[in-house]
This record gives structure tokens, sequence and C-alpha cells, in this order.
């Protein structure tokens, strides 16, 4: 008996089994609850929307992909370059932190229109949007895991000779690691956002393109496709992180 619980809570853990009961749920609930279909359309009215513009939905995925991975990319180097410096050049960090911080509050809205005024409807002005997103959380969760290295450790390093550089790579680096992961789980979600809502200022590909155009011509399934499409998306990228998190940063600081 008491293996069944341990079973079923090993089934709801797997994130596929999730995505079923969900369905499967949706697929219920829609005729049962008798929902119109302005608030939720039955999921095969959803499915089979989706399949007569797959060729669209594959095309607006990749470019969507392509820009939230570069901006993420870019936004990730320069957070953690950014953390290092506030972490070991403190005036860096008084002269410059509150500036992010007060760049954060700017809606991504007002920023993107900056972007495309800069960089016209191109490709970069989506990637600088992402990055923008992306940037804060790497630059703060890098920071803060740095700020955690055990001052008795570095002590023990240091009487033995240790170099800064030593000191950095053989124990804060790893030891900021686990932060550092948690801002780029962040970070890739964000840059999804990014990426999607800097298509909304013009561009003929993109899930963030078909979106508005859903909206606009209220066609209610299609909105639902992309939806899940988005989602989807965006669960993907950050189970690649959680894997590589899983596979190469699996400890966590004392």
């Amino acid at each position: 008996m008491s293996g069944s619980p341990n079973a079923l809570r090993r089934v709801l853990a797997n994130p596929f089994a999730a995505i079923v009961i969900v369905a499967l749920a949706w697929w219920i609930a829609v005729p049962l609850f008798k929902i119109e279909p302005r608030f939720l359309p039955p999921i095969s009215v959803v499915f089979a929307d989706g399949m007569s513009v797959w060729r669209d939905l594959a095309a607006g995925l990749w470019r969507t992909l392509l820009e939230t991975v570069l901006g993420f990319l870019a936004g990730a180097i320069l957070g953690i370059a950014f953390g290092v410096g506030f972490a070991y050049l403190r005036f860096l960090e008084r002269a410059f932190f509150p500036i992010f911080v007060a760049l954060q509050t700017v809606p991504v809205i007002a920023f993107g229109a900056i972007v495309v005024i800069w960089f016209g409807n191109t490709i970069m002005a989506k990637v600088v949007i992402a990055l923008y997103l992306a940037f804060f959380p790497v630059a703060v969760n890098t920071l803060r895991g740095l700020e955690t290295t055990d001052p008795q450790r570095i002590a023990l390093m240091k009487s033995f000779g240790a170099s800064g550089l030593q000191l950095f790579l053989k124990l804060a680096l790893p030891t900021a690691l686990p932060s550092i992961m948690i801002g780029l789980k962040l970070g890739i979600s964000l840059s999804l956002a990014g990426a999607i809502v800097g298509e909304w200022f013009g561009d003929t590909v993109g899930l963030g393109v078909m979106l508005l155009q859903s909206l606009y011509f209220e066609q209610i399934p299609r909105v639902w496709v992309l939806i899940v499409a988005c989602g989807a998306l965006g669960t993907v990228l950050y189970g690649f992180l959680a894997l590589i998190e899983r596979r190469f940063v699996w400890w966590r600081p004392d």
C-alpha cells in the first residue's frame, strides 16, 4: 500500500504527466461546465487551429527562439561581468547599482519604443529588449552569490599562498554558481517575454506578431494556440538550464 502513494508522487512529479493532466482537465471541463468559447475554447478546436497554421507557427517559434537566446546570452555575459565587478569593486556598485535598479522600474513598453527608434524594426532591437530584461537578475544573483563566500575559507587559502585569481576560480565562483544559475533561469524567462514584447513594435514573423494579429482579429482559438506555444518554448528553455544545473552545478553553498 505504501508503494502506491510513492508511485503516484513520482508520476505527478513528471512534467509530461502534468501536461497530460492539464490537457485532460481542459478537454473535460469545457463541455462539462459549458464554458463559452470566448473564455476557453475546446482543446480540439485549439489543436485544429494550430495545425492549420503550423508553418507560420514553426517560423514564429524559430524567430522568437533566436531573439530570446541571443538576448539571453548577451544579458547573461553582461550580468555576470557586472556582478563580479560589483563584488570586487565596491565603488562600481555604489555608482551603478542604483541606476540599474531605477532602469528596472521603466516599463518594458516604454524602453522597447526607445530601442526600436534606435535600431529600427530589426532583430537587433528584439535582442536588446531581451538583454535588458535578462541582465538585472543575473547581475544581482552573481553579486549575492559572491558575497556568500566564507571569509574563513578565503583566509585559509590565502595562508597557503593562493592568488586572487585562484581564490576567485576555486572558491568564490563555485560558491556563487548555484545563485548564478537561479539568475540565469529567471533571465531566460524574462528574455522570452522581452522578445515577444519587442515583436509587438513591428515585425513580420514571430510569436509576438502572431499574438498581436490574433488579438486584433479576435481569433480566440489562435490566442490560445500562441499561449500554449509561448508556454512550451519557455518551459523548454527553462528546463534546458535546469538540466545543466542538475548536471554541472549540483552542490549548494554551506
